[in-house]
């Protein structure tokens, strides 16, 4: 399964702009202890943390974990049923603002426009 450790994702390399020191420990501490730690598979730790920032409407950094997310193996239709799932839970606003990031995010090299 996938990580985005080794490169950093788009949204840390622009954090690594202003706040170096801050981008190279999210790389590390986040990336490389705890997505590492046994007990949780990659999927499991994407559905946590895509959960997780759709319930608290932090945008930004779900674009980067949906791609992470693909790449740890969930589907579109997981995600879409997800969603489905978090509007109840985590509120209606919050899925819809997520299914706007995430069409763009599995629409990407695929030649669709959203």
């Amino acid at each position: 399964m996938a990580t985005l450790a080794k490169d950093g994702s788009a949204f840390i390399q622009h954090v690594a702009q202003f706040a170096p020191e801050l981008a190279e420990l999210t790389k590390d501490l986040v990336f490389k202890d705890v997505w590492e730690r046994p007990g949780l598979s990659k999927r499991d730790r994407s559905l946590i943390t895509v959960t997780t920032l759709v319930a608290t409407g932090r945008l930004e950094p779900l674009v980067d974990h949906l791609r992470l997310a693909k790449l740890n193996g969930i589907s579109e239709d997981e995600l879409r049923e997800i969603l489905v799932h978090l509007a109840f839970y985590a509120g209606w606003p919050s899925a819809m603002s997520a299914a706007r990031v995430a069409a763009d995010v599995f629409a990407e090299g695929q030649g669709k426009s959203v």
